[in-house]
């Protein structure tokens, strides 16, 4: 386990930072002696987050999956903190229901703002952290882990963005930035309630064996994920036992393909 380091007037930037996992982070973050640059698209939300943080903050309306847009974020962050110390590609986004009855466009989207999204933030703001030597955490998923039915999409964006996090890894370790995969199961925020309101969905979690077929709190998870950004760690576990699936998840794509069929009609989650 890495030292964990000071984050006091560390630079952070949240992507999907409106709601849920990135609004209580950078809340928590900035608690911490951190100032936060918000990213999203929701200026109202986004406003009202950097407004409640204990010290410097600024928020940005940009759409993560926009090259240009993010790159021009990136460099209005480093002109108003002068440096970029850490980058936490967090936003996402969510469908669920049968891939053949799937909204084309829908489906797309996850893939564009999850994976996608999480290559174009990585884009616009690595230069700034290999001045810093800072680090870079992707937010992926127990979906990256353990593939469901009904989830094509974000399961795909998820073992995606994971893949992409550990290639980048094996590229900028020599320039001094570190970069991690940050993995979540169930927890407490919109997207999820969201799920647990379409029969399908909650069906499909009815099934799931222990511990993953709970709803957790989303403050532990995000302190983990706190505690993870100070060490800069590879691999940061929002749930406890996400870690001990890595030893498994080589069986976990056979045990779902043996469960029976949930059927029903896609539905939007996220």
């Amino acid at each position: 386990m890495r030292a964990s380091r000071s984050l006091q007037g560390q630079v952070v930037v949240v992507t999907g930072a409106a709601r849920g996992v990135g609004a209580l982070l950078a809340r928590k973050l900035s608690a911490r002696g951190a100032s936060l640059a918000l990213v999203g698209l929701e200026p109202d939300e986004l406003r009202g987050v950097a407004a409640a943080l204990h010290g410097p903050a600024h928020h940005w309306h940009a759409d993560v999956t926009d090259h240009e847009a993010m790159a021009r974020v990136a460099g209005e962050v480093k002109d108003r903190f002068g440096k970029v110390d850490v980058v936490v590609a967090n936003a996402g986004v969510a469908t669920g229901g049968p891939f053949v009855d799937s909204d084309p466009v829908a489906w797309k989207r996850v893939i564009e703002v999850n994976l996608i999204g999480g290559a174009v933030t990585g884009r616009a703001f690595l230069p700034v952290l290999m001045e810093s030597r800072g680090y870079f955490l992707q937010i992926a998923s127990l979906a990256a882990i353990s593939p469901a039915p009904m989830m094509t999409a974000y399961c795909a964006s998820k073992s995606g963005v994971e893949a992409f996090a550990h290639s980048l890894r094996a590229e900028v370790g020599h320039k001094g930035v570190r970069v991690g995969v940050g993995y979540l199961s169930w927890t407490d925020t919109d997207m999820v309630r969201g799920a647990d309101q379409d029969d399908i969905m909650r069906e499909l979690r009815s099934r799931l064996p222990w511990p993953s077929n709970k709803t957790y709190p989303l403050g532990p998870a995000v302190d983990r994920i706190v505690a993870g950004i100070e060490r800069r760690s590879a691999h940061v576990y929002g749930q406890w036992w996400l870690r001990g699936m890595q030893s498994v998840r080589g069986y976990l794509p056979a045990l779902d393909a043996r469960d029976d069929p949930v059927d029903g009609g896609a539905q939007r989650i996220g």
